[in-house]
């Protein structure tokens, strides 16, 4: 025997736009303000403060794993430079020795 169904959205619907991956980065921040301003509202709907709790979780997962990615290339394409000599490094002391 299957449990009645609740009124509004199904858990199944709400949980697959839960993980809807965005466009892109900018787009994901810009709806996590979004939410944030929903949810930090004095008029916040209790009914769909999970799903929207639950969307936030999903894009702050998904904003840190583009950062983490994007700082591993960046640490590749950095550790593959070659050696360049910049000079001596006393220029960049930051003691002045005029005094």
């Amino acid at each position: 025997m299957n449990p009645p169904k609740k009124s509004g959205t199904s858990k199944s619907n709400s949980s697959s736009s839960a993980h809807e991956e965005p466009k892109g980065y900018a787009e994901a921040l810009r709806e996590l303000e979004k939410i944030l301003g929903e949810i930090d509202g004095p008029a916040v709907d209790v009914d769909v403060l999970a799903s929207k709790v639950e969307r936030a979780s999903y894009l702050v997962t998904w904003c840190n794993d583009r950062i983490t990615a994007a700082q591993f290339a960046i640490d590749e394409v950095v550790a593959n430079l070659p050696d360049v000599d910049l000079g001596d490094d006393e220029d960049f002391d930051d003691e002045d020795d005029d005094g």
